[in-house]
């Protein structure tokens, strides 16, 4: 949504085998046959983890030969060579650290089953950011499994969105062992209401509410909210402190009580052109009216929205985004120190953002501290689609920062 509402108020490193070969066995780097003509030597056989064949080197040359007809030959030589590596670890007593390692036992499929765990290309699955994010989830996830899996995240999306935006956060998730919802709001994804017929912010977030409501109250969850989304989690944080354990802010609006979501964009008044040029007003109740909704133009919502964004994944937004309601904006909260105060809340900027600029989000930051700031460099107001894999590895480490007792009163 962002200041469109003003007007109304990677270097990889991957395991590598060297074989050594007794000096006895070594090939001779001059050979001839019975005849006198010179025989060239062995190749050597390099395994090139960014092609998908093998490459064959001929020793004192430059050429380079690709064999996909030799390719179980080039396995059986990996499987030795890890075979040999894994004996002599085993006899020096260092066997036990390789044990997990995936590469060691099958390393020609290794590289193919890292690739599907990527959702996005643009993210660097050869990082050593990305390879610093596996690693913390492992040693998270072996810490104790049980720990894990008694966090439940609750995913609330912003403006126009839907349970649908998160597919890729829900999946992260559910695959590091957590459990995982992602809310549909009235009117919202596959919620089959009229948004023009939505005019408080309790009506909004029913589908909110009713889960909470329902929850085991003896369990606490991990509320995340996204855009507008952050207004609708601390208006249920207000009323379930008991069974949230914190609170993230993704790009959101993170308000202090007595304001609305409409009251805090409306601070960069006329900043963010390219947002109000994006939004149509819908006037369900006639011109002479407030508006009911806020639609978005199809044509800039990828400039406003998704400028970090695959293609494939704007598509998606495109047929499946729906009018926000314009009443819940205008709703301003009424948040309590003992309620709403009692929770840890989190928030994670976004860089590059054109909805909700970096500089706004910064003035909700300054103006109601947080426990603890995070930042996604090159993502957009959609780090779900654009950076999935950094907004997991966030979200995962505030999920094991340890509970306060004692909170700053906000």
């Amino acid at each position: 949504m962002g200041n469109s509402l003003a007007c109304f108020s990677k270097k990889n490193q991957t395991t590598k085998i060297r074989k050594k070969i007794n000096k006895n066995n070594i090939p001779s780097t001059r050979r001839s046959s019975s005849n006198g003509r010179h025989i060239p030597p062995p190749p050597c056989i390099s395994r090139s983890t960014s092609r998908k064949s093998d490459r064959i080197i001929y020793p004192n040359s430059s050429r380079i030969i690709d064999h996909d007809s030799d390719h179980d030959y080039i396995r059986e030589q990996a499987r030795v060579a890890a075979a040999l590596l894994l004996q002599h670890h085993h006899q020096n007593g260092t066997f036990s650290q390789f044990e997990r390692s995936v590469s060691l036992r099958d390393p020609l499929n290794c590289s193919s089953r890292k690739q599907k765990r990527n959702y996005n290309n643009n993210i660097m699955p050869r990082s050593s950011s990305s390879r610093r994010a596996r690693s913390m989830s492992d040693s998270l996830l072996h810490q104790g499994t049980t720990n894990v899996e008694d966090k439940h995240f609750v995913l609330v999306h912003g403006g126009g969105f839907g349970a649908w935006c998160w597919y890729k956060t829900t999946t992260l998730l559910k695959e590091s062992g957590y459990h995982v919802d992602a809310i549909d709001l009235t009117g919202s994804g596959a919620h089959f209401f009229d948004s023009n017929n939505i005019s408080t912010l309790s009506q909004y977030v029913k589908p909110l509410t009713d889960f909470l409501e329902k929850f085991d109250d003896d369990k606490k969850v991990i509320l995340v909210g996204h855009d507008i989304g952050g207004a609708c989690i601390s208006y249920v944080m207000e009323l379930y402190p008991s069974k949230v354990s914190a609170a993230i802010f993704v790009a959101a609006a993170m308000l202090k009580s007595g304001q609305s979501t409409l009251d805090m964009f409306s601070v960069q008044l006329g900043l963010n052109n390219l947002c109000q040029r994006a939004q149509i007003f819908r006037y369900a109740n006639g011109k002479d009216q407030p508006p009911t909704s806020i639609d978005y133009d199809k044509s800039l919502i990828k400039e406003v929205l998704f400028n970090q964004t695959p293609t494939k994944d704007v598509e998606l937004a495109s047929v499946s985004m729906r009018q926000v309601p314009f009443g819940p904006l205008t709703e301003k909260l009424s948040l309590s120190s003992t309620n709403y105060g009692s929770i840890p809340r989190f928030y994670i900027k976004t860089q590059d953002d054109f909805a909700i600029p970096a500089s706004l989000q910064e003035v909700m930051i300054d103006s109601n501290q947080p426990e603890q700031v995070f930042q996604i460099k090159g993502s957009d107001h959609s780090p779900f689609l654009s950076k999935p894999q950094a907004l997991h590895k966030i979200l995962v480490e505030i999920s094991n920062i340890p509970p306060k007792t004692n909170l700053k009163t906000i």
